[in-house]
């Protein structure tokens, strides 16, 4: 792969499980008296995760996801959603949910 193809790969900066429950409240109780992952980076009621203060371990808690047709079981982080969005698209990947901003600042699609 020369160095111009890797300058047109996605910049992954991280990639988590979403793990599919049906009581994020009962799973929060487990994952943090249990495993310490205690600390909620957010909660949006239907998605929420939480990290290990002392060892940065995460886990992202996913029930139904009512906005989009396929509920997530990943979730890839990027500093540059829409340019990894138009490289998805051109490799022929579908798309089945449009980048949308929530939270006031977390771009998701």
């Amino acid at each position: 792969m020369s160095h111009t193809d890797w300058e047109k790969i996605m910049h992954v900066t991280r990639i988590i499980a979403d793990l599919r429950v049906t009581d994020i409240d009962a799973a929060k109780r487990f994952y943090s008296d249990y495993h310490g992952v205690s600390a909620e980076e957010f909660n949006m009621g239907w998605v929420a995760r939480y990290t290990s203060p002392d060892t940065g371990a995460t886990v992202q808690l996913v029930t139904r996801d009512a906005a989009a047709p396929e509920d997530p079981v990943i979730s890839v982080l990027t500093d540059d959603v829409d340019g990894a969005s138009e490289e998805a698209q051109r490799l022929g990947y579908e798309i089945v949910y449009p980048i949308t901003t929530e939270l006031g600042e977390c771009s998701r699609g």
